[in-house]
């Protein structure tokens, strides 16, 4: 498939477009329907910390605005998939930890994210594979 030349900006929208269909439908078949594509971001930060993470943990890892990974981590709470603690010691701090349903989830979470990069790599070496994510993250440095 030839590509039209577009502006950069298109064709990153159009991959977003088609990872999230391919999350929906995921999400779905494994009936998870009730999350969308947006909460798997959370999720990861809260995988990848044993099932507990701080909120601000979370907001540093994502680099989006508070608010919205707050709706997210509501919404995550009202599906049951985490709950909130106050840290002990700091009351300026909150932890949010993996409930049961989230930890069941893990599973299929993982393979979700693996069939999601071998979609986007397929017939990628890795040297491309490699050299397309350091030129995401530098694209994405130059806006901080």
């Amino acid at each position: 498939m030839k590509a039209v030349p577009m502006g950069a900006a298109t064709y990153t929208s159009q991959l977003r477009t088609r990872i999230n269909e391919f999350l929906r439908d995921e999400l779905k078949a494994c009936g998870r329907g009730e999350l969308v594509p947006s909460y798997g971001a959370v999720l990861s930060v809260v995988y990848k910390n044993d099932g507990r993470a701080q909120i601000k943990t979370v907001y540093d890892a994502l680099c989006k605005q508070k608010t919205t990974i707050t709706e997210s981590i509501n919404r995550l709470v009202k599906l049951g998939y985490l709950t909130k603690e106050a840290c002990p010691r700091d009351a300026r701090c909150t932890y949010v930890r993996a409930t049961d349903k989230a930890l069941s989830f893990r599973e299929d979470f993982e393979r979700i994210s693996l069939e999601l990069r071998e979609k986007i790599f397929a017939g990628f070496s890795e040297e491309e594979r490699q050299t397309f994510v350091d030129l995401m993250v530098r694209s994405i440095g130059n806006f901080q």
